[in-house]
């Protein structure tokens, strides 16, 4: 298995080098745009036999991506921050028209005030409109998930658009060691895209984008709603036999120290790796700190998560995002709603943490442990290293 050094921008563009898309539309957009510029590098230098179209707009790179997966085409992009808003309009068309749309997502603030550091705004923003969204800590887990992505979007049985995250500069342009799969692996894993229809099958004339109104949009809406809560079990299924092929295992989330934590955090990306840092040390001094990395966020493995957090006594959920006065951030919400009917559950805490890139360092993780350990005195949402 080669091994390479390689930023995640990187590891992203060899991922789809490897999986050959027969399309790619792409507008650069800061921290995304290496990946989308290395990619049309190897356009071409003949290594792939992609059709690379560069757009006037991220909106209209995510119409052609619909126009061409629904001509049967295996369809990639990459995009982050304004890019992703600019897309939201057609996001929702993607995946009602039920088109396997590959995105490689560089997680990024949201405007404004002006920043092209990381949080997750633009990836939660994007979070309700049935896109399957999977979360990665480092490069190598960016690389494995956008294999696996192709394989989860395009089986028979899910049909809908996925994205693929890292974090913006911390992962996608900081260099690491990666294990990538031979290029004669990636194509048997991903194998062709065999649509059951395609507008370019005249002999089995097909409608796009029909009028729906009162008659039948619900039925429709709740057809994607189905997909993605059927869409976990082959998640796990893909995760397995990539597994096999890497000895790289892969949930729907981590648990990182979890099985008999008395404390525990709940976070996304690249973060992850620092609170691991800070659960070893503690561990060391006999504190029982645990984790739960979320990878996969859409869909939302409610009921498992809430199994794996029920017995623990005190959990902070770290959001990088902010629902601006709603009750906690995101994932913050996920979590305490998966949690309400639990006759045993943790008493939760929130933290809002590194908006338009803001370090979280071990300290800060530090302290969110041991707020854990009087949380009966901490506030239900907290703002961790902002200045007063």
């Amino acid at each position: 298995m080669p091994i390479a050094a390689k930023t995640g921008n990187e590891a992203m563009a060899e991922a789809m080098r490897q999986i050959n898309p027969d399309v790619v539309a792409a507008y650069p957009i800061t921290p995304a745009t290496e990946v989308v510029m290395i990619f049309a590098q190897f356009v071409a230098d003949g290594l792939v036999d992609t059709e690379y179209i560069p757009v006037e707009s991220e909106h209209s790179a995510m119409s052609a991506c619909v126009g061409a997966s629904a001509a049967g085409a295996r369809v990639m992009t990459g995009t982050s921050s304004q890019g992703l808003a600019l897309m939201y309009e057609i996001l929702p068309i993607a995946s009602a028209l039920r088109l396997p749309i590959i995105m490689s997502e560089v997680n990024r603030a949201l405007s404004g005030p002006i920043n092209i550091h990381c949080d997750h705004s633009d990836t939660m923003g994007g979070r309700d409109f049935g896109w399957i969204q999977i979360f990665s800590e480092n490069a190598q887990e960016a690389y494995d998930n956008l294999l696996q992505a192709v394989r989860i979007a395009e089986d028979p049985r899910v049909k809908l658009p996925a994205m693929v995250t890292t974090d913006g500069f911390i992962i996608s342009h900081c260099m690491e060691k990666i294990e990538m799969l031979e290029d004669s692996e990636v194509k048997a894993f991903v194998g062709e895209r065999k649509p059951a229809a395609n507008l370019l099958d005249t002999e089995h004339p097909i409608t796009i984008g029909a009028l729906d109104l009162q008659d039948y949009y619900f039925e429709h809406r709740r057809q994607v709603a189905e997909a993605m809560g059927g869409s976990a079990p082959i998640i796990l299924e893909v995760a397995d036999e990539f597994a096999k092929k890497t000895g790289r295992k892969y949930g729907l989330f981590d648990e990182y120290k979890l099985a008999d934590a008395e404390i525990a955090m709940v976070a996304l990306g690249s973060t992850c790796g620092t609170a691991k840092v800070v659960i070893d040390e503690l561990r060391a001094k006999g504190i029982k700190a645990g984790m739960l990395k979320i990878r996969v966020f859409r869909p939302f493995p409610a009921e498992k998560i809430a199994e794996a957090l029920a017995k623990i006594p005190a959990v902070a959920v770290l959001d990088r995002s902010d629902s601006l006065n709603a009750q906690g951030g995101p994932v913050f919400t996920e979590i305490r709603s998966a949690l309400y009917d639990k006759a045993k559950k943790p008493k939760i805490i929130n933290y809002i943490y590194g908006l338009g890139g803001r370090d979280i360092m071990l300290t800060d993780i530090r302290s969110i442990f041991s707020d854990l350990q009087s949380v009966d005195k901490q506030k239900l949402v907290n703002y961790l290293g902002v200045r007063e």
